[in-house]
């Protein structure tokens, strides 16, 4: 339904449209009340000049003069601010009815040809402009009464030429009614306008707090520029991806920074081309060594500027262009693109792994019946035992990544025991050492001592096995065993945990908002599913995995390093949510 604002009906009494300071009416009732006090003083300037002329005076006429100037004064000093309503009643006597009566009184008072009967107008437009029309046409009757009355005490005076003073007071007092009807149907249209031009901007500051409040809550950065490439507004998204605080100062220009310069060059080309411009940049945030890929689309505008000058009000309004500008990340896009991949993966993966395990199965038995046959030879019975165990590895594999796609996946059906955490973790290290070559070093601080912890055997050592490879690929030297450290503990009374860490460089704050989401990774071979699967198999025994950037001592010091801790959850797993992957229909 479209908000509307309703019009004023003519003839009936209007409200003011504000009540502010600098409001339009505000200041025409001042420049009223001004103007009284302006036409009081000449009077009484004119009363001293007729004295010099006219020694013999009425002194009435002065008393006259210094109340109209003393009341006009005290109604601008006391209701400058509070205009009276606009509808006809005694509240206007001290305005409307002052000035008829003091202008009415100089006129009988007056002794020369001087003739008061113009400043009636005065009454007049105060009542048709500020007040209603009925107001407005009372005051004009009245203002006919007098000016007819004056005419005809005159007449009985014998004074005037009655014809030509008849006329002339017909056409005064009908030019009266027609002044203060247009002027008030002008005023009425002024005030609806005015009522009008505020609930639009009402709308329009609504509007643009809901604009502000979208923008600012958005996942793409948007930024606005001029043509000078001055960045006018820029939600916290875009500061973020530009590497800035949510509190950076506005406006600010994007030659402050060198690494901006692709930015600044597509927005150039956006200016010169007239037209919406779409690529990928690469930009270097501030204060971050590396890039960051970008995917930008820039959208030309225009905004009216305001006017240099009021002189030129009738010259035609000049407008600013301004290019707004949409920023996102390129590894959050690739990773929503992985991700739209997941549904049609899990539709696929119970067809799979059907034909995963019968190759499997397969295996298995020629296996066994190949161990029977050769049970005699030590070292073929060896290589059976390491192909039963990776195919039996293979299957939980299989099993692992069903349950993961599953829909609704129960958290108890997985099957868990109680493990020594200092012997497990000991004992998957040294396997994980075992296995490099050269040999893998690294450093144990195993502090668990009795601790048991509810996990799976080989869902744990999946878990560590993979967050010691994602360390041993990013720490500084592979022969410095303190570069990576496994360290596990449990405080009196508290939880038993386990933390990898190594001294590699920090993750962008871009990589860290998405470590355990599937299919995202900052290499290009990585699949992107390590870290979600380990976040996945500790959700199953209602453990919690994070990252931190931790300070660990070493012989040469204090160095900071990226930490990657679990913490067990004391008793039986218990329900969690569900995640992406639980969503999906098989």
């Amino acid at each position: 339904m479209q908000d509307t604002a309703p019009a004023p009906v003519p003839g009936a009494p209007e409200a003011w449209p504000d009540q502010g300071p600098n409001s339009p009416f505000i200041r025409l009732w001042q420049g009223f009340l001004t103007g009284r006090v302006l036409i009081a003083a000449a009077l009484l300037v004119l009363q001293l000049a007729l004295v010099r002329m006219q020694p013999l005076g009425s002194p009435l006429a002065w008393l006259v003069c210094l109340g109209y100037l003393g009341l006009t004064l005290l109604v601008r000093m006391t209701a400058s601010a509070h205009p009276p309503s606009p509808r006809a009643g005694v509240h206007w006597l001290p305005v409307i009815g002052v000035d008829i009566a003091a202008i009415s009184m100089m006129q009988m008072l007056q002794t020369g040809p001087l003739n008061y009967s113009a400043l009636l107008a005065i009454p007049i437009l105060i009542s048709a402009v500020l007040g209603s029309l009925t107001l407005a046409l009372a005051t004009t009757a009245s203002v006919t009464l007098l000016t007819l009355g004056w005419v005809v005490w005159q007449d009985f005076a014998g004074g005037i030429d009655t014809t030509q003073a008849y006329y002339q007071a017909g056409f005064a007092c009908a030019g009266y009614f027609a002044v203060a009807y247009l002027t008030h149907e002008l005023a009425r249209r002024v005030r609806r306008e005015r009522v009008l031009a505020q609930h639009s901007r009402r709308k329009a500051q609504t509007q643009e707090q809901v604009n502000a409040l979208v923008i600012r809550h958005l996942g793409e950065g948007v930024l606005v520029l001029d043509a000078q490439f001055h960045v006018q507004q820029a939600n916290p998204a875009a500061l973020r991806l530009l590497g800035l605080r949510e509190n950076h100062g506005l406006p600010f220009a994007l030659e402050d920074h060198a690494g901006w310069q692709r930015l600044q060059d597509a927005v150039a080309q956006s200016f010169a081309q007239e037209q919406p411009v779409s690529s990928a940049v690469h930009l270097q945030a501030v204060g971050q060594e590396g890039t960051t890929g970008l995917h930008l689309r820039t959208w030309l505008t225009e905004v009216a500027a305001a006017r240099p000058q009021a002189h030129d009000a009738d010259e035609p309004v000049q407008l600013q262009q301004l290019c707004v500008v949409f920023l996102h990340d390129l590894r959050e896009m690739e990773a929503r693109l992985r991700t739209e991949k997941l549904a049609s993966m899990g539709r696929m993966s119970a067809a799979v792994a059907h034909e995963i395990r019968n190759p499997l199965a397969a295996i298995t038995q020629a296996n066994a019946l190949l161990a029977e046959d050769l049970a005699t030879d030590p070292a073929q019975q060896q290589l059976c035992r390491i192909v039963g165990q990776n195919a039996e590895r293979l299957a939980r594999i299989v099993e692992d990544v069903l349950n993961i796609s599953r829909a609704q996946q129960h958290i108890g059906e997985a099957p868990a025991a109680l493990l020594d955490l200092d012997q497990q973790v000991a004992q998957f290290c040294q396997e994980w050492q075992a296995q490099g070559q050269p040999g893998r070093q690294a450093q144990l601080l195993l502090d668990a001592k009795g601790k048991s912890v509810v996990f799976d055997h080989e869902h744990l050592r999946r878990i560590l096995v993979n967050l010691l490879d994602n360390a041993q690929r990013y720490r500084s030297s592979p022969a410095d065993p303190h570069a990576l450290q496994i360290l596990t503990g449990a405080p009196v009374g508290g939880q038993a945990w386990l933390q990898v860490w190594s001294d590699g460089a920090a993750l962008e704050p871009t990589v860290q908002r998405h470590l355990f989401e599937p299919f995202f990774s900052s290499e290009s071979r990585s699949s992107g599913l390590g870290l979600y699967i380990c976040r996945e198999l500790c959700q199953r025994y209602d453990a919690g995995i994070s990252y931190q950037r931790l300070t660990r001592p070493t012989p040469g010091g204090p160095v900071e390093g990226n930490a990657f801790s679990i913490v067990f959850r004391v008793g039986t797993a218990s329900a969690l949510p569900a995640s992406l992957f639980d969503q999906i229909v098989v």
